[in-house]
């Protein structure tokens, strides 16, 4: 079955309006388990595994080790997470809950849809926001695909709501398992990799609002040149892409 049918088969069956509410009373975050349907998970798999030669190892010292591979590269060769980004159905559940006014990323931003591949011991990310360079708000998906390991989600919610306490959550990104948060909102990291363990996750973004100055945009280029993808993939695009 392809992969548009069965995530509007899942999203059918889920009880929009209480999960909206719920997004909506946790500063615009939700995590729902078994949400992405094993086969499409699977899939995922299938494609990662030939696409590990293509990860960036990235390293930046008392806040971020990993892997990740970039848009560019998933779109010639993961067409499963090309398809999930490109669900009409994904797409309209994930607008409802925002709110309305949901965008795709514009085509140059190669971190529209990626893999973070966590693969070495002490992998990990500090704590940070998914700071936003578009002139709207940025929206975050986190999808577990793999999770042999005992990294945690760890996130705050209400840090910039001055009329509520902030809380502190902890979570793990299970195979299936779906994570959809307000990047400027949610303070949070993913806790070390273990000895022997191994975690990916796919992310996808979207923004409410498409336009970006030069600036920014090149300010943004840099964080994903240095922190996830490379210079020559990031500033080469398609054409920096490993064959």
């Amino acid at each position: 079955m392809p992969v548009r049918s069965d995530l509007a088969a899942a999203i059918a069956a889920l009880p929009v309006d209480i999960i909206r509410q719920e997004f909506v009373s946790q500063d615009e975050f939700i995590a729902i388990k078994n949400f992405v349907p094993q086969a499409i998970v699977e899939r995922i798999c299938d494609e990662f595994f030939k696409l590990r030669p293509k990860i960036n190892r990235n390293y930046i010292p008392k806040h971020k080790k990993g892997g990740s591979v970039s848009r560019y590269t998933l779109e010639e060769h993961s067409p499963t997470i090309k398809e999930i980004y490109e669900s009409k159905e994904f797409f309209d559940f994930l607008n409802n809950l925002a709110g309305g006014d949901l965008q795709d990323c514009p085509p140059e931003d190669p971190h529209a849809f990626a893999l973070y591949c966590y693969t070495e011991p002490g992998d990990h990310i500090g704590f940070h926001y998914d700071t936003s360079y578009y002139k709207g708000r940025r929206y975050t998906v986190l999808i577990g695909v793999i999770d042999n390991s005992s990294c945690k989600l760890e996130y705050h919610l209400f840090t910039k709501n001055h009329q509520k306490e902030t809380t502190r959550h902890s979570i793990s990104l299970d195979p299936e398992t779906l994570v959809f948060f307000n990047g400027d909102n949610l303070y949070h990291r993913i806790t070390p990799l273990g000895e022997g363990e191994e975690r990916i996750a796919l992310t996808l973004e979207y923004v409410t609002d498409q336009s970006m100055g030069w600036f920014p945009r090149f300010v943004s280029n840099m964080k994903d040149s240095i922190a996830y993808f490379g210079f020559k993939n990031v500033f080469l695009g398609k054409k920096g892409t490993p064959s």
